[in-house]
């Protein structure tokens, strides 16, 4: 970056107030990280008990309570939901360790997420425009709105399958994706009553997937010996590359790339100041004490539906499941043919089963939940996507034209594939999806370690060396499990000319992650690959920023000095 675009982002935002606790020696370091209020910041601020201790405190956490179960949605949305399912059916309880594993590496990425929020007071989209030059900053905000429109595109489905199963088929697919346009409005509705109420919806919603999922747990009775061992063994005997490709699923399901830019906004919305040092790190221990319970129950609801379908359908043929659905008059039989094929399955298909094996029940509250999982997904994607443009572009639009721009956009598509297709590949599509989101996963993990790795924009609150080895272990691990994931997807469409195509987005894809890492190793201190700043540079610099503070800062009153203290 040039001093001439570091200037420019110096005067971008005047802050506020100085933060005396750093060391004058670090010129950047005098300055505290702001209290910034830009257009995309949440204008109501959930005010935080002052009880002057510093132990643990049920009122604090309550008061911090929130934005970690708005995170967790993401984790429970139909994509995932469809992961869970298929990964029971085909691999039983073998690879539940890998969910786990991957329920773990999110809440380390999204403790990062928090801690950018909560101590720069910025989102991570505005910090990439900060941060980044012109070009890369683009071209990340358009793969970010890529990311979030794929998303919206599974929710749209979930909850179209959803209405169709409810409405024993009286509701076609094209009249479920239509009736989520509305459903999407009545939640915006919904927020002008207030954050917590908002918040309050949300985590009512999760009950609902909680209880819906819960009954189908306890009217299946899974086998709590294998669960348990699935679960903390690691391994998978006898498996082959169907069981790999549904653990591979599973990381790219469960780690969503927008949802990391969703945390480092959502987590604003609390009345913290930033300037003193001990409210910051009470907030980011709340916080990741907040996100870990979150985290938890919505892997306690993945758990019951890989074990529902662990237990009942694990190894069942087609033909198996043809005969018990014919049985029970089922309408759906002909969706499964008369083969000794493994059981295929979707959220459709799904439904489907569990009513054709324990009852009409099954199928109406699996159906129940999962409109519950694609509602709530809903509205934290059009969070998101507000937050993204707003950090991105420095663009303000109202959420009612963000979401007619993004519900559009995933609609159409959706809506076609309806109308002309079957639910088949309908349900097909969230495969696609899938390798989107993991595609996308870089151009959300590398930017969070980055500046979470920045001086300048983390202060005393900087990763320190094993934070920045852990995070570069984790972000190339999943790189990688997911490069293999959409490496194998391609490779099994047999589409010579999609080969060609893929080749030459593979090398743009590649080219910008690796400027993506470039800049993280330079934030982190990479030396010698450095060559684009010179220290003289770097020194004219500082005294700019210096300046630039000094002429902006608005008068210090005589009151405000214990504050700044």
């Amino acid at each position: 970056m040039t001093p001439e675009q570091e200037k420019k982002e110096s005067t971008d935002k005047p802050p506020t107030m100085i933060d005396t606790t750093r060391s004058s020696t670090n010129l950047r370091g005098l300055f505290a990280p702001m209290e910034l209020t830009f257009q995309g910041e949440t204008e109501e601020k959930i005010p935080i008990p002052d009880t002057h201790s510093t132990r643990f405190n049920f009122r604090k956490l309550w008061a911090f309570t929130g934005p970690g179960f708005l995170m967790s949605i993401a984790y429970l949305d139909p994509g995932n939901i469809e992961s869970d399912l298929q990964s029971g059916a085909v691999a039983g309880f073998k690879i539940l360790w890998v969910l786990l594993l991957a329920t773990i590496i999110g809440l380390m990425l999204q403790r990062l997420s928090a801690r950018l929020g909560v101590v720069s007071g910025m989102q991570l989209a505005e910090v990439c425009r900060r941060k980044y030059p012109k070009v890369p900053r683009i071209v990340l905000w358009l793969m970010v709105e890529l990311a979030i429109i794929g998303s919206d595109m599974q929710e749209v489905i979930g909850s179209a399958i959803a209405l169709n199963l409810l409405s024993v088929g009286r509701i076609p697919l094209w009249g479920g994706v239509i009736i989520t346009i509305a459903d999407t409005f009545f939640f915006l509705f919904l927020d002008k009553y207030g954050l917590r109420k908002l918040e309050a919806l949300f985590g009512f919603l999760i009950t609902v997937m909680a209880i819906t999922f819960g009954y189908e747990y306890v009217t299946v009775k899974p086998d709590q010996r294998q669960l348990l061992k699935g679960m903390f063994v690691p391994g998978c005997d006898n498996c082959g590359s169907q069981q790999l490709q549904q653990a591979v699923g599973i990381v790219g399901a469960v780690i969503m790339p927008h949802n990391i830019y969703l945390y480092s906004a959502l987590v604003r919305s609390r009345d913290v100041n930033r300037a003193n040092k001990k409210e910051v790190n009470e907030a980011n221990r709340y916080f990741f004490i907040e996100a870990c319970l979150a985290l938890f129950v919505s892997f306690l609801i993945n758990v019951f539906v890989v074990s529902v379908f662990a237990e009942a359908f694990y190894n069942q043929t087609n033909a198996q499941v043809h005969e018990v659905c014919s049985n029970s008059s089922s309408p759906h039989s002909d969706l499964f043919p008369v083969n000794n094929e493994t059981l295929d399955v979707d959220i459709y298909k799904g439904g489907v089963v569990l009513g054709c094996y324990f009852g009409a029940p099954a199928l109406y509250i699996w159906a129940i939940g999962i409109l519950a999982a694609g509602q709530s997904s809903t509205m934290s994607g059009t969070y998101t996507g507000q937050f993204v443009m707003e950090g991105f572009l420095n663009l303000k639009w109202s959420r009612f034209a963000r979401v007619v721009f993004t519900r559009t956009i995933a609609i159409t598509p959706t809506l076609l594939v309806a109308v002309f297709q079957n639910v088949n590949t309908l349900t097909g599509m969230n495969d696609l999806l899938n390798v989107l989101m993991s595609l996308q996963l870089p151009f959300a993990l590398i930017p969070v370690l980055t500046f979470t790795s920045m001086n300048s924009v983390m202060h005393d609150f900087v990763n320190g060396l094993v934070w920045k080895i852990i995070g570069g272990v984790i972000i190339l691990i999943i790189c990688c499990i997911n490069i293999y994931f959409v490496i194998d997807y391609v490779s099994n469409l047999n589409i010579v000319a999609f080969y060609i195509v893929a080749a030459v987005v593979a090398i743009a894809y590649l080219s910008f992650v690796s400027y993506l890492v470039w800049f993280c190793l330079v934030t982190m201190g990479v030396p010698f690959l450095d060559c684009g700043h010179d220290n003289n540079e770097n020194r004219v610099m500082i005294a700019e920023d210096q300046s630039q503070v000094f002429q902006q800062m608005e008068p210090i009153h005589s009151a405000d000095v214990d504050t700044i203290h």
